[in-house]
């Protein structure tokens, strides 16, 4: 192995010895100094966001602008303004012209993360980009160049998306020049444990706490694991565990709860299709968190009942923490509830109140985590998302199907 791909490596955090990864990194390197258009293909989580950058940084383009579109987080209806920019007047709200990514990054790279959630209009947009280098503004006529290298990237079967109509097939050839393709992590077995490592180092270092270690069997029940969220879910395993557990060395008792499938099977995650529903990702990964929301929670009711009791709470050994979650591959993010302002008045009662626990459903989680970020953002929408880390395009849908509009 080149001592420069070592670097390219530990630059990009990349780690791991698979001949399938280094495989990729290869030809990541090996095509920078093209200007083919490159179609990265791998699940949720496998990290398909450093190989842009990769190829971006190892070209001639590298002195010019690198710009990451996620393009399921951007709404259909502003979309085109988004990528190829619009006119002042060109609709409700554009007060003054604007230029979009395409235009900014002349001379640079764009990566577009989830090419294949682009509206079948966009899609006619980009394939003249790419033919040509010609696009057009919103609201105008003019017909103006670019010269961009186009980079994306996706974790759905585009052949099933391109079968039902819904992603043009002219479209997946140009953007598909090369096609890199990244494996999911039960497929790099031998990468599990060295990742696990790096990520218990981190976030010791991160919360100041004793390093986490594992006994044979844990590593063995980490190893043998389908991981359906890959890396990213790796990483937040091992943080949950880094956080909650005071033991540091860690058996296979101990890993297990932090494993468990929220489908309830065994069988290996396969590469998103059209036809997966939005429930089920958000399932997959609020599952892990549910768990420490309901710890939280019954924290929390503790400290109340010791407030209207008179009494005073036991401190709290392990801190509350919130957990954001990378890139767009969560539908919500669960806000935990905070303990009464300690400069309240004490609430009087003439006999002990007891909270009594209640059922979570993953639909009043949800519900609750909206009108929560809502209230704290004077119902900007836009905050709200941000905050949720969805795309308003979900947002608005969820307040649909919750009935917020009139609340």
């Amino acid at each position: 192995m080149s001592a420069n791909f070592d670097a390219i490596k530990r630059r990009y955090n990349i780690i791991g010895f698979d001949p399938a990864l280094e495989r990729a990194i290869d030809i990541a390197v090996q095509v920078a100094a093209t200007d083919l258009a490159v179609l990265v293909v791998g699940e949720s989580g496998v990290g398909k966001e450093n190989f842009p950058k990769i190829i971006h940084d190892n070209s001639s383009r590298k002195q010019g602008k690198y710009i990451a579109v996620n393009c399921g987080a951007i709404p259909e209806g502003t979309i085109d303004s988004e990528l190829f920019g619009h006119e002042k007047g060109a609709f409700t709200g554009a007060v003054e012209a604007r230029k979009g990514y395409f235009e900014v990054a002349d001379g640079g790279t764009i990566f577009l993360d989830e090419v294949a959630d682009l509206p079948l209009a966009t899609q006619v947009r980009l394939l003249r980009v790419l033919e040509n280098g010609e696009f057009i503004r919103v609201g105008s006529s003019k017909v103006l160049q670019t010269n961009v290298r186009v980079v994306a990237a996706t974790n759905v079967n585009i052949a099933d998306r391109i079968a039902k109509g819904k992603f043009r097939e002219d479209l997946y050839y140009r953007l598909s020049s090369v096609i890199i393709h990244l494996p999911a992590l039960r497929e790099r077995r031998e990468d599990i444990y060295p990742l696990f490592v790096k990520f218990a180092s981190d976030f010791s270092a991160k919360y100041h706490c004793p390093m986490l270690t594992l006994t044979d069997d844990a590593i063995e029940e980490l190893k043998n694991y389908r991981w359906p969220g890959n890396i990213r879910q790796l990483k937040n395993v091992t943080e949950q565990i880094s956080i909650l557990e005071k033991n540091r060395t860690i058996d296979a008792a101990a890993l297990k709860p932090y494993l468990v499938s929220p489908t309830g099977t065994n069988l290996p995650a396969l590469v998103r299709t059209e036809t997966d529903s939005n429930e089920n990702f958000q399932r997959e990964i609020l599952f892990k968190f549910i768990a420490e929301l309901q710890r939280e929670i019954s924290e929390l009711k503790n400290v109340v009942n010791h407030l209207v009791n008179g009494t005073m709470p036991e401190p709290h050994n392990v801190p509350l923490k919130e957990y954001p979650l990378e890139d767009n591959e969560l539908d919500y993010q669960i806000t935990r509830a905070t303990v009464p302002d300690k400069n309240m008045p004490e609430p009087h009662f003439e006999e002990p109140i007891i909270i009594e626990d209640s059922d979570l459903s993953l639909g009043t989680l949800n519900k609750a985590a909206i009108i929560k970020a809502l209230e704290r953002h004077n119902n900007n929408r836009k905050l709200a998302a941000e905050e949720l880390k969805i795309s308003e395009r979900t947002l608005y849908r969820k307040i649909k199907e919750y009935k917020l509009n009139d609340k």
